[in-house]
């Protein structure tokens, strides 16, 4: 490429001849000559000019960083910046750009005063305390004024409460009338704990929302309060995506990081569902993940966004089809999808958003509403007839346009200030940025009434002010609402800890001009807002944390008896330097008694390799580590039950909530390594496993007796000697937990799983282990040419089909011998 095209320089006209007006090649030669030696000074001017510019920039940010740096090493109360990172080295200072502030140094030394402000108000050491008053949670009139739909909580169940779950139903029902804020329900594993949360919801009478720290149990809960409550509305309200790389800047190296994500549609619309069964409904439990502290849209705008419609309804089609796509429903006139609408001449067919197999159809004689169906959007098999329906919004950020409008005016403001404080500074690159990319969301808001990452102008679609944090679930619930926070020890840690590095993240992506300041307001909910926005609370935990304990000094309710009679199996300990060729006995004595095991160890590759190794030895095992996937975790865990295998190898997935009755051993190999997967809370959880069978035990594989293992079997023993107890004085005998295999997966995510399976037919696989290997070995060939052409897809295929070969070839081979 000449040089021409690099700087882009104009050349004067009297050089612009071609080669055809000279007669003679000399000539010729000589103008080219003259030619080059011209753009040589031209560039070499130019450069010059560069040069001279980037000089004055250095000198005058060189001034400026000084000044800062005296100012702030002057104040020795000034506070800390946010963003803390090493000091930069000669070698990054030699590669400054044409902006020359070191990246570092900005983000540690120069960060901008608005960004400056905004972290001091979320980042306070009281962060309810907020612009000079105290903050107060936001109460919607909408939950109190919207018309719900009484119907009374009804459980549905053969059992009666035994053990120690009707005390503690008394217990926690009482302290709830007695207006308590928070209590503690301390159960072992196999309890019924459940079982006890339903028994109170039942007996207050008020909708409920049950947290738990992950998808897993969150799908578990779900499932069992579905079949408590058959004729109630149990939602199930979790994290939508199946893929999330969040938006992000790396001053370092100088990487935008655009966010990506894939949503799940089935957990979108139970999402919707949730939301609107809040709204609609008293007799509501919504089943949640963490994920219920992060911002879903202002309960007043999605509200307001309702349609309401009833036969006998004067509207214009026109109006109607404009309203439908102010709540961000597409039009699709070939096919009909949830979220979307379509017109057939006078009818109008709608597929709303929190409907999974349901769609309506709007039938009008001019601007009369004639009749509303209900119809299969799938067969188009007309289901009954309605009198009025309600759509709700199809995203839960979907803003009236008044508000809109306001929220624009807010967003200019913000980003003219913010613009001029940049050029002040003299960051005239993020400036730039900056006003490109908030002009486009400005434009896109004005056209479509939406944008990508909407969710960034939360503090003006909302009207919020700067430090407060964005609407979550908890807006969409009354005030007389119970919470119950599943397996607390966990889920407390993980709010405290959820807005740490979603701050950090904005607040790089505002000072570097990706973002308005304001981004940083679209975030979780900080411990001490959750603590004043939370309802009254039963924490529900076998083995508590420190806050728990605190919190509910007086009011803890234990829960140790179990309904069936089953004690805390007993823990042995063996020694680590045998534990592999020991455990291999142990899983052949324990599958001839048609048990299940599980195997718990400290890493990844450890889980691989024991697999392998008890693969080799004709063992039906699998492993289950962070690297599967959720839905995949669920369907190893139904397998296992099932008999499909009888061995699962995990990490630290084998603990809170895991329901196996059928586990007949549970082995814990390296238990002398103290830390975070060998700590006394995590060694009972890991204990605890064993508890829903009669003859399951546990064996601890260590050489040194930790703090950690003592305290563990001493808490084991103390319950095991209460438990033998109280069976011996009410002569009850200990019986197995007899416990149906649901399917978990079928009602939440499972089309996320629908893409084409590969079945397998045992007959017709290579019947020789010579074959076999043959047969895997050109397997892995071919996918690993996939993999290099780039042809992922199908690397991934047929990296599932080797997995479920393995599988077949295993069962095959068990199943013969």
């Amino acid at each position: 490429m000449s040089k021409k095209k690099i700087f882009s320089i104009k050349k004067p006209s009297h050089i612009e001849s071609t080669r055809s007006s000279f007669t003679d090649d000399q000539d010729y030669l000589s103008f080219e000559k003259k030619q080059f030696y011209a753009d040589k000074e031209i560039v070499a001017n130019t450069m010059r000019q560069i040069r001279s510019e980037a000089g004055k920039h250095r000198k005058n940010v060189a001034k400026r960083i000084n000044k800062e740096k005296s100012l702030h090493n002057s104040d020795p109360k000034s506070s800390k910046i946010a963003l803390q990172s090493k000091k930069p080295t000669t070698q990054d200072k030699k590669r400054t750009a044409l902006n020359n502030i070191p990246k570092k140094e900005i983000a540690e030394n120069a960060m901008t005063p608005s960004v400056q402000a905004l972290a001091r108000l979320i980042q306070s050491d009281n962060p309810l305390f907020k612009n000079g008053k105290i903050w107060t949670p936001h109460r919607s009139l909408s939950i109190h004024n919207h018309p719900k739909k009484i119907s009374p909580f009804q459980m549905h169940t053969d059992y009666q409460p035994s053990g120690d779950q009707p005390s503690a139903i008394s217990q926690i029902v009482e302290s709830i009338h007695a207006e308590e804020k928070i209590q503690l329900l301390l159960g072992v594993t196999g309890s019924g704990k459940t079982f006890t949360m339903a028994k109170v919801i039942e007996a207050m009478q008020r909708p409920a929302i049950v947290m738990a720290p992950n998808k897993i149990l969150a799908a578990q809960l779900y499932s069992e309060f579905k079949n408590f409550f058959p004729n109630n509305a149990v939602e199930y309200f979790v994290s939508y995506y199946d893929y999330y790389q969040p938006e992000a800047y790396v001053p370092r190296t100088d990487t935008y990081i655009e966010k990506e994500s894939s949503i799940n549609e089935q957990i979108d619309r139970m999402r919707h569902s949730a939301t609107r069964s809040l709204l609609e409904r008293n007799d509501c439990i919504v089943v949640s993940s963490v994920s219920c502290i992060y911002g879903i849209g202002s309960v007043e705008s999605y509200s307001q966004m309702i349609l309401k419609i009833k036969i006998g309804d004067q509207i214009e089609q026109k109006e109607l089809l404009s309203s439908l796509v102010k709540q961000q429903y597409k039009r699709q006139d070939m096919g009909i999808v949830r979220g979307s609408f379509r017109v057939c001449g006078d009818s109008i067919e709608i597929f709303p958003s929190h409907l999974e197999n349901t769609a309506w159809r709007i039938s009008m004689f001019g601007n009369d509403i004639e009749e509303i169906a209900e119809f299969d959007p799938l067969t188009g098999q007309k289901n009954r007839n309605l009198e009025e329906i309600k759509i709700y919004a199809n995203s839960h950020y979907v803003t009236p346009r008044p508000t809109l409008n306001a929220a624009m005016k807010c967003i200019k403001e913000e980003l003219n200030v913010r613009l001029i404080e940049l050029e002040k500074e003299g960051r005239l690159l993020e400036s730039q940025r900056l006003a490109q990319r908030i002009t486009y969301d400005l434009e896109m808001l004005e056209t479509t009434g939406s944008c990508q990452s909407i969710e960034n102008y939360s503090r003006y679609l909302t009207g919020r002010n700067p430090g407060e944090p964005p609407p979550t679930l908890f807006e969409y619930i009354s005030e007389n609402a119970l919470l119950f926070v599943d397996e607390s020890h966990v889920t407390i840690p993980q709010i405290s800890g959820m807005y740490r590095g979603d701050f950090r993240r904005k607040a790089t992506l505002a000072e570097y001009g990706f973002r308005l300041p304001s981004c940083m307001d679209n975030r979780p909910l900080r411990f001490e807002e959750w603590d004043c926005l939370r309802p009254t609370t039963i924490v529900v935990s076998a083995t508590p944390g420190a806050w728990e304990l605190e919190k509910c000094q007086g009011m803890i309710v234990e829960q140790i008896i179990r309904p069936t009679g089953l004690v805390d199996p007993p823990v042995e300990i063996r020694s680590a330097r045998t534990q592999v060729e020991d455990i291999k006995e142990e899983i052949n004595l324990t599958i001839q008694n048609g048990l299940r095991i599980l195997l718990t160890v400290l890493t990844k590759r450890m889980a691989e390799d024991l697999t392998e190794y008890l693969y080799e030895h004709n063992i039906r095992v699998r492993y289950m580590h962070s690297e599967v996937h959720t839905l995949e975790r669920i369907e190893i865990i139904r397998d296992l039950r099932l008999g499909k295998f009888d061995v699962l190898v995990g990490i630290n997935l084998l603990r809170e909530g895991l329901d196996i009755p059928e586990c007949g051993l549970v082995a814990i190999l390296d238990a002398d390594k103290e830390g975070f997967l060998r700590s006394r809370t995590s060694l009972i959880q890991t204990i605890g496993r064993a508890a829903r069978n009669v003859d399951s035990k546990v064996i601890l594989y260590a050489d040194t007796m930790t703090k950690s293992i003592k305290l563990a079997i001493d808490e084991t023993t103390r319950r095991r000697e209460k438990q033998q107890e109280y069976n011996r004085k009410n002569n009850i005998k200990p019986e197995s937990v007899k416990e149906k295999i649901i399917e978990v997966i079928d009602p939440i995510l499972q089309e996320n799983n629908s893409k084409s399976e590969i079945t397998i037919n045992t007959e017709q696989l290579p019947q020789s282990k010579k074959e076999r290997e043959l047969h895997l070995k050109s397997l892995r060939k071919q996918m690993l040419i996939a993999a290099d052409n780039m042809n992922f897809e199908e690397a991934a295929r047929i990296r599932d089909e080797i997995k479920r070969l393995k599988n077949a070839f295993s069962y095959d081979t068990l199943d013969s011998s």
